[in-house]
Formats: structure tokens, sequence, C-alpha cells
């Protein structure tokens, strides 16, 4: 059985785009630039934006946090969004969420250039990738990075079966869509789960790679799992244990201790897939940056 270690590929990436990045500087005398925006005081979050401008730091990128209050109105974010649009210093854009419950999320989605939507939530970036045009698209970041953790990994996909349980905006229908393309990464075969799928093991059951996404703590159990599978854990959940000094771990959607004996390869958590979301954003940001300056290649 293979761990898939997603801490060590979020690792070797960085070390490609600092590589490329320092290209930048010496072929441009330019750096790409991140603006991450946060509004109002979310723990999780903070943590989530600092671990973003400590890799911008690590791999040479421009990082600005613009820290908001609670209170900050709709007009007055879309307002810095549209600044944020015109700077020709910033490549990427991303509004951290959730939001304040007065700001709707939709219209600060729509408010981000699609060239600088280094989330990939914008419907351009998201109708491109569903039309196969990855090369005209930002890709939303964990899919993505679940995508170069296969191909990493040399896990072929080609005619198999992936099963997705979770309907997501952000994680389950890109992650569905993106295996279904004819890619060499993917071509896969798909099958999407829900909250209102019925008999859903004899689903989960025929996958040869199952993508766990419904944020359910240890959700996908050895009943579900077809022996040899590649199983990708996507949740993080909190949940209570009096063992730690903190009085809580966290789990997957996955219970990995049943699954990982069943598992041809599977990732964890933490250290699977939550490591390469900072990364692929990280790239996507370099992407639109080369984009920005007509650089085909490094």
């Amino acid at each position: 059985m293979t761990i898939i270690d997603g801490k060590k590929i979020s690792n070797d990436i960085k070390q490609e785009l600092k590589a490329s990045v320092e290209v930048c500087r010496q072929t441009v005398n330019a750096v790409p630039g991140l603006t991450v925006i946060i509004v109002g005081q979310d723990p999780a979050s903070e943590v989530y934006v600092r671990n973003k401008a400590k890799s911008c730091k690590e791999i040479g990128m421009n990082s600005e946090v613009i820290e908001l209050p609670e209170e900050t109105s709709q007009k007055k974010l879309l307002s810095i969004i549209e600044t944020l649009n015109k700077d020709p210093e910033v490549h990427g854009i991303l509004v951290q969420q959730p939001l304040p419950a007065h700001i709707d999320e939709y219209a600060v989605t729509m408010a981000i250039s699609p060239s600088k939507d280094v989330d990939g939530f914008h419907p351009e970036n998201v109708g491109q990738m569903v039309l196969g045009n990855l090369d005209k698209c930002f890709i939303s970041c964990t899919p993505y990075g679940i995508l170069e953790l296969l191909s990493r990994y040399t896990i072929e996909t080609k005619g198999k079966h992936c099963v997705v349980v979770g309907r997501s905006n952000i994680v389950g229908k890109p992650m569905a869509n993106l295996m279904l393309q004819k890619l060499r990464e993917t071509n896969c075969t798909v099958t999407v789960c829900h909250s209102a799928t019925r008999n859903m093991t004899a689903l989960t059951r025929q996958a040869d790679i199952l993508v766990a996404a419904i944020g359910r703590a240890n959700f996908i159990t050895k009943e579900m799992v077809k022996p040899g599978a590649v199983v990708i854990d996507v949740g993080i959940n909190r949940i209570e244990d009096a063992s730690r000094k903190s009085g809580c771990r966290l789990v997957g959607d996955v219970d990995y201790e049943q699954v990982s004996e069943l598992a041809s390869a599977i990732t964890p958590v933490p250290g699977g897939v939550g490591p390469m979301t900072i990364a692929m954003l990280l790239k996507n940001t370099l992407h639109s940056f080369m984009r920005a300056h007509s650089i085909q290649s490094l």
C-alpha cells in the first residue's frame, strides 16, 4: 500500500516554483504577486492566510494580505477588488471564505477579473475547464492538486472508474469534470455521489479511484471501498480526542485505519491533499504572471 505524501510533493512543487520565479526576476525584472483579502476574524482562515503568505515568501513571490473588519460593506470590498484588478503588480486575487453574512459571495466571485482568479471560481474559468480548455483557465486549487498527486505517483487513470463523493463547487463538481476530461492524467468514467444518493456503498465499491469530499468525519468505511482502490481523502474534520493536549485531532472523510488495509494507495489526513492546495494556488499565480508578461515557458 502506497501512502500518497502530499506534503513532500507540495514541497517539491514549491522548489520548482522558486526556480521559476527567479527566472522571471532575471528575465523581466519582476515577480508574481498574490493579494489575499480576509474580512472579519475567523481563526482557521487567519491561519490559512498566514500559511499562504509564508509560502509566497519562501518561493520569492510578492504577497500582500488585506485585513478588513467584519462590518466592511460589500460595496467597499468590491471597490478594493476593482483596484486590485487594475494593479499590474497583482497577478492573483483571493478573497478568503467564509465571508460575513451580509456579503454576497457570488458577487465577490464575479468581481474578480478571470485573469486574476487564481482560485478558479469565476464562471469563465469554470466554463473553460468544463470545455476542456485547461490552458485557457485557472483550475480550482484542490482538484488541481489531486491531479498533480495522481500524475506524480504515476497512478493509471485511463478507462478507470472514478467515484467522487461530494458535489461542492470548490471540490466535487470540478473534480468530477476534470476526471472525465480526455487527458493523460484523467480520461476516467465518472460517478458522483452526494447526500441524496441511494445505496451509495454499491457505487463506491465500484471505484478504481475514490475521491471523498463530503465533509463528514470517517464517513468512508472499508465496507465502501473495493480492494486495491486508490483513495483520495479531501476532508479535514476536527473530532474530540482526550488523549491530545488540544482535546481534538484532525481526521479526513475516510476512516484511514480501516481503509488503508484495502487501498492500493491512499492520502493521509493531515499531510495528503491539504498541502497541495496552497502549492497549486502559487502555481496558478505564476501562470497568471506569465500570461501578463507574454511568457510562453520558463
